[in-house]
């Protein structure tokens, strides 16, 4: 029988936003694996998927989520974790992984997925689709994706700024991800090509510690790692303008 290996979005921090077909995938897993950084604390992940499962199936592995300078230490890690993901395989037959947001979508899967498949070969994957924190973000703050046949871009602002700026200078929304610690640099680039109106930050989604303002606020000091700015697009001609 081939193990199976999924990846399920837990979406960005509400238990109630996991879908029903998350639930039952990290149910149905023999083990389900969260990430956690070197320094141990509990992260969303684990903590979305204890509202589901009990702690006893849950199993902790180390990965190095935020590494970006040191490649070598990065890589390291990876292999580390995805050796003991395939550990955990070759004992219960099926692992599922739980992300935060969703599994395709800049996720630690995609990575882990591509180590695991080496390890063992004949591994069945799977991914689970998640709710966004763009898609949280804007529920929560009202503001609107997309319309008519506007574009959305999505970028990391850990690509800098320039990549931001060069989105923000083109038509439709543009979301921003991981910019936390380049609050100032955000701020700078929503003035200079004119999106800071509309525009919204939030962070901590669905926590007690959930904090949603208007982007305009934004003082330059550094904000949560995983926060996250939508910049609607510019719509003018009223209802209907951009179909």
């Amino acid at each position: 029988m081939s193990s199976k290996l999924t990846g399920v979005g837990v979406g960005p921090g509400d238990p109630e936003l996991v879908t029903v077909k998350g639930v039952n995938a990290l149910r149905a897993a023999g083990v389900v694996v969260v990430p956690v950084m070197d320094t141990g604390e509990r992260g969303r992940a684990e903590a979305t998927v204890l509202h589901y499962v009990p702690e006893e199936k849950v199993v902790r592995v180390v990965f190095a989520l935020n590494e970006r300078s040191d490649r070598g230490r990065r890589e390291a890690a990876w292999d580390a974790a995805g050796g003991r993901v395939a550990a955990l395989l070759r004992e219960h037959g099926s692992v599922a992984f739980a992300t935060i947001g969703d599994p395709n979508v800049y996720s630690t899967f995609t990575y882990l997925a591509q180590t695991v498949a080496g390890l063992v070969p004949g591994t069945v994957v799977e991914t689970v689709p998640g709710i966004t924190a763009m898609q949280d973000l804007a529920a929560r703050s009202g503001a609107v994706l997309t319309e008519g046949t506007e574009p959305l871009t999505l970028v990391p602002v850990t690509a800098g700024a320039a990549v931001l700026k060069d989105a923000l200078n083109g038509p439709g929304t543009v979301v921003a991800y991981k910019f936390g610690r380049h609050a100032a640099e955000v701020a700078e680039a929503l003035r200079e090509t004119g999106r800071l109106e509309g525009a919204v930050w939030g962070a901590a989604l669905g926590l007690e510690s959930e904090s949603i303002r208007a982007a305009a606020d934004l003082d330059g000091a550094p904000l949560p790692y995983l926060s996250t700015l939508i910049a609607p697009a510019r719509r003018e001609g009223g209802r209907g303008g951009k179909l």
